[in-house]
């Protein structure tokens, strides 16, 4: 259990703290995910990635945490409260918002445009499609596609683990 933790307690919290913009808020966030993809180990679909499953957990956890506090979106801008400091959930959240802007800027543009708007600015795929001008089932694949890269790209650089594809290769 401890080996869990610290593999997934950094890309965890760094979601949890980009869309909490608070480090108290974003711990408890990140502990009681862990918590919670401990408890429902069993219905995690082994034929797929580890890694996203429980950063969807982290994101669920997150904006049920937003809606009862009725926090505002802000869009990317936590890293004005971490300016200054260099604690580990802080350094973490900034390594982890500059290996993803990384990603970004070398994926197809209309793919990475589509993620901003989903991620970035929580717009739906109706509205994306629409300000895109292209179908929603487009919008849908291009902000799939988007994410499938970006974590190909992260697990390379081994930014997050590639710990999901030994986890259920047995």
């Amino acid at each position: 259990m401890v080996d869990f933790v610290r593999r997934f307690q950094g890309p965890v919290f760094g979601v949890c703290w980009r869309m909490l913009r608070h480090v108290h808020d974003a711990e408890d966030a990140a502990q009681e995910t862990l918590v919670r993809a401990l408890r429902h180990l069993n219905r995690w679909d082994r034929t797929r990635p580890f890694e996203p499953w429980i950063l969807a957990i982290a994101a669920n956890r997150c904006r049920t945490h937003r809606a009862k506090r009725r926090l505002p979106v802000t869009g990317m801008d936590w890293a004005a409260d971490c300016a200054e400091s260099e604690d580990w959930p802080c350094a973490a959240a900034k390594h982890l918002q500059e290996e993803l802007s990384l990603a970004l800027e070398e994926i197809r543009p209309n793919w990475s445009r589509a993620f901003r708007l989903f991620h970035e600015h929580e717009l739906s795929y109706a509205e994306i499609a629409e300000m895109l001008a292209v179908p929603v089932g487009t919008a849908k694949t291009w902000v799939h596609r988007a994410r499938r890269e970006i974590v190909a790209r992260l697990q390379r650089r081994e930014v997050i683990f590639e710990g999901s594809h030994a986890m259920h290769a047995g």
